[in-house]
């Protein structure tokens, strides 16, 4: 069983990955498996890093033997996945729609249905705009027929729709029990599944 988290910042190592960070190393406890991947490394190597829609159905021929190819079967592959973005003017960032924009692929041979998906999501002040990336997260992972989860347990509360922070996350404690409250109830659920 694996889960695996999604950096969507262009930041490898800024306040999205401290609390990713934090949710896998809760599903760590729990006894899954996890791997981080940044999508703006795997982007860079690609000569136009975003879909053109070359051909119907997706023929992978931007991005064959590339990074972003290794990542896209670690998707197809995981049990579950845990999506982060900074907020960018109320949405997720370009580079994650740009990622997410090129799994064609994946959709066309419903690779990720009924995969446990969950987000995370980090903005400049404490109601920067969370809500509604973690809305268009759960919209990209919906589309892909994912099952959706929120940062609630029978631990603890019912949560709300994901994990959100504000930065710097270092230094917030809220955010950072959200997040592994996210991280243990994703990896509950694959164990079940």
């Amino acid at each position: 069983m694996r889960i695996l988290g999604i950096n969507g910042s262009p930041n490898p190592d800024g306040n999205t990955v401290v609390l990713l960070n934090k949710a896998l190393e809760a599903a760590n406890k729990e006894g899954v498996e996890t791997k981080l991947i940044h999508v703006n490394k795997a982007l860079s190597e690609l000569k136009v890093p975003f879909c053109r829609q070359c051909s119907s159905p997706c023929s992978k021929a931007c991005y064959e033997g590339t990074l972003l190819e290794d990542y896209y079967k670690l998707l197809a592959e995981a049990d579950g996945i845990i999506i982060g973005s900074p907020v960018y003017f109320g949405t997720v960032t370009a580079q994650l729609k740009a990622f997410w924009d090129m799994t064609r692929d994946l959709r066309t041979n419903k690779a990720l249905l009924n995969k446990i998906g969950a987000t995370i999501t980090v903005g400049a002040s404490r109601y920067g705009g969370q809500e509604t990336t973690v809305s268009t997260l759960q919209d990209m992972m919906l589309i892909q027929g994912m099952i959706i989860v929120g940062d609630g347990s029978e631990d603890t509360d019912a949560g709300h729709q994901g994990a959100c922070g504000q930065k710097p996350t270092i230094s917030d404690e809220a955010a950072h029990d959200r997040a592994s409250i996210l991280g243990k109830r994703v990896a509950r659920l694959i164990k079940k599944v």
